[in-house]
């Protein structure tokens, strides 16, 4: 076979070759994020099928949206039924959304309890309610995989330095709310893992959005490649975790980080 008859056998070939993620149905809650957005347009490009559920669409509108509120548990619930009544199934998951309170950034010494319950509430048991009711969902279908957002402030204290000249503050129900979506997930992997339904957490480093100077300089010092990540960086894993190549890795925790949590 000559050269040209093997390149149009590769042309050929290639327009069969499915994505990751083809012909999945695959929920993003906070699709409208700087993170939901990339990874919704990986999901896309895998060949998958990408729902964001979010408090508003994204002002592209480029992706189905359906309203969600993950701190609701009936929000969820009719988020879940639209999603089945309009795609019959939920392959894929996940928790993406970034809930908090306006005192979010304030110092540990200006945090008051009431400010730190209301973002335990919001964000990890938003996280769980979302878990409950959408790995219920792939329990009676006999399949799913379900992926977390955690951090590497789930994992690792939090080095103070880095904000050293900044106004940006490391808030302290982060790592609590981080490490625990950890072990929820490991706990929510361990008992759906007989009903072939999968869970895992994503934990990314620091990811670049315009921070000051001051700290991404700090930042990239510290991390071993010399850089913050991206969104585009952090969405091709948690593909990986959603698609059929995973099929066998369940309770894991990804850290996509530049070596950040190994020095």
């Amino acid at each position: 076979m000559d050269r040209c008859m093997k390149g149009f056998r590769y042309i050929c070939l290639s327009n069969f070759i499915m994505g990751k993620l083809d012909q999945k149905i695959i929920v993003v809650t906070g699709g409208s994020g700087l993170l939901g957005k990339a990874l919704m347009e990986r999901i896309y490009a895998e060949g998958g099928t990408v729902i964001n559920g979010d408090m508003q669409s994204d002002s592209n509108n480029a992706f189905p949206f359906i309203p969600l509120d993950i701190t609701e548990e009936a929000s969820i619930t009719n988020f879940i039924q639209q999603v089945l009544d309009q795609y019959g199934r939920i392959d894929g998951w996940v928790n993406n959304a970034y809930p908090r309170t306006n005192d979010w950034g304030a110092h540990l010494e200006d945090f008051p309890l009431s400010s730190w319950k209301s973002n335990i509430d919001m964000h990890l048991t938003g996280y769980y309610a979302c878990c409950k009711h959408a790995l219920l969902q792939m329990k009676n279908q006999g399949y799913g995989s379900l992926v977390n957002m955690s951090s590497i402030y789930g994992m690792n204290g939090p080095d103070f330095t880095v904000y050293e000249g900044t106004e940006i503050i490391n808030p302290v129900a982060y790592s609590a709310i981080k490490g625990g979506i950890l072990n929820l997930s490991r706990y929510l992997a361990s008992y759906y893992g007989k009903y072939q339904v999968r869970v895992n957490c994503v934990s990314p480093g620091g990811i670049f959005d315009h921070q000051p100077k001051a700290f991404v300089e700090a930042y990239s010092k510290k991390t071993p490649l010399k850089r913050m990540g991206t969104p585009e960086e952090i969405a091709p894993s948690i593909c990986f975790l959603l698609s059929d190549e995973s099929k066998y890795i369940t309770g894991h925790n990804l850290v996509v980080d530049g070596g950040w949590s190994i020095v």
